[in-house]
């Protein structure tokens, strides 16, 4: 992943994705992942935060470039019997300008330092980037599950509540058992409690989006997911996967820029136990050997007691810790791309499995079966089975797509590519 640019372009795309979607509601706002991401890229707060280190970082690199300025010293008499008395008999006047001259490419090694540091800064970007679309992405399947899921459940309820009313009457005809009456109350209860847990978990989404996408908080996003994954084994394999992790993964990046700025460092550390030169040109009016002087001044630090070493140990130091850095990123990043195609492979095997016509015929199914409770022509036992088994079979299918999506938007994760594109 890079910094994003043509932001302008997206603040475009923010706005009509805001405007076309205001039809569904004062307070709901339907949008692709497209368009989530789009907003992302714009408003998320962390992000633009994450931005100003890179134009921090660039502007000590546009610093370490200059030089130091010269130093000015001046000295002259105040008074003599009078102020400031100046003439051919009295008064004196020192001058001198000085400059640090920097050895050993100080100047140099330093910029060198600096640039490392923008690499970095972009490359800290690049990755908080990476885990927030990474997030973005998940969350937004996860809520479109959820979503579905409540109605399903809300479905379910409404017949149930349609069910518990009519049985009420026919309880106080004779028709119907106690028992009865109370299994199916308690099956529309427990239906009640799982839907409330459900709108909680739903909460919680609704507030990490809100966070990413910097929506108002009593705007009701509504997920536009109906896409589906087509995967098949021999698209790539782990090879290809894990060749794009090296290339493309800003955590692995920024080990090696880490080390790079390490070995640098060392060699910076090394240049300072070399003196650096500073050199004056002097005037002085009346105080030397004769009048009017004008000299050369040489100044060199001796490095008897000072010589840097402790920096330099902790440079090298520094440097050994970043090389094991970066083979711990390499591994982590092995690990994860392998674990993700593993977890896709699963998920397209499981989908590739269910029937077709599964859910459909359940569907179906469902309406006629509360009919058929009613006018007693299946058991209570019969009834609750079937129930159970309608829910289950819905909520497991919208869970299947979701770690199918998951899984795919893991690989992008892991390989820091669109690998795998889902909408």
């Amino acid at each position: 992943m890079r910094i994003p640019k043509g932001f302008p372009a997206l603040i475009i795309c923010l706005s009509l994705a805001l405007s076309s979607h205001a039809a569904t509601g004062p307070d709901s706002l339907r949008l692709t992942l497209p368009e989530a991401e789009n907003i992302f890229l714009v408003k998320n707060l962390e992000l633009i935060a994450r931005k100003y280190d890179v134009d921090i970082n660039q502007a000590y690199a546009q610093q370490a470039k200059y030089w130091d300025n010269p130093v000015l010293n001046t000295d002259q008499n105040i008074y003599d019997g009078k102020f400031f008395r100046h003439d051919n008999n009295y008064g004196q006047v020192f001058l001198q300008i000085e400059e640090l001259i920097k050895t050993a490419g100080k100047r140099s090694k330093l910029i060198r330092l600096s640039n490392d540091g923008v690499l970095s800064a972009r490359q800290q970007f690049n990755d908080v980037m990476r885990n927030l679309l990474y997030l973005l992405r998940t969350d937004f399947f996860t809520l479109h599950e959820l979503l579905e899921t409540n109605n399903i459940y809300a479905t379910e309820a409404t017949s149930l509540q349609s069910l518990v009313k009519g049985m009420d009457a026919q309880l106080q005809s004779g028709n119907i058992s106690v028992k009865e009456n109370v299994r199916v109350k308690s099956l529309l209860y427990s239906l009640q409690s799982d839907q409330a847990g459900l709108e909680v978990r739903i909460g919680d989404l609704q507030k990490d989006l809100h966070v990413l996408l910097q929506i108002r908080g009593d705007t009701i996003l509504i997920p536009s997911s109906d896409s589906s994954i087509t995967f098949r084994p021999e698209m790539f394999n782990v090879q290809q996967l894990l060749d794009s992790a090296r290339d493309n993964r800003p955590d692995l990046q920024l080990a090696k820029t880490n080390l790079l700025w390490q070995q640098h460092n060392l060699s910076y550390q090394k240049a300072l136990a070399i003196p650096d030169l500073t050199v004056a040109v002097e005037y002085d009016q009346r105080s030397s050997y004769i009048n009017n002087y004008y000299g050369l001044g040489i100044s060199l630090p001796i490095p008897l007691l000072n010589t840097n070493k402790g920096n330099i140990r902790a440079a090298h130091l520094g440097t050994g810790q970043a090389e094991t850095q970066v083979l711990q990123a390499q591994t982590l990043a092995e690990q994860e791309v392998t674990a993700a195609y593993r977890k896709l492979l699963i998920a397209s095997g499981l989908q590739q499995q269910q029937p077709a016509t599964l859910a459909s015929n359940y569907e179906h199914l469902f309406h006629g079966m509360v009919q058929s409770y009613e006018q007693r022509q299946v058991s209570l036992l019969e009834f609750i089975d079937f129930f159970d088994a309608y829910k289950d079979a819905k909520t497991k299918q919208l869970q299947m797509e979701t770690s199918l999506k998951s899984a795919a938007a893991e690989i992008d994760f892991t390989t820091a590519t669109n690998m795998i594109r889902v909408n």
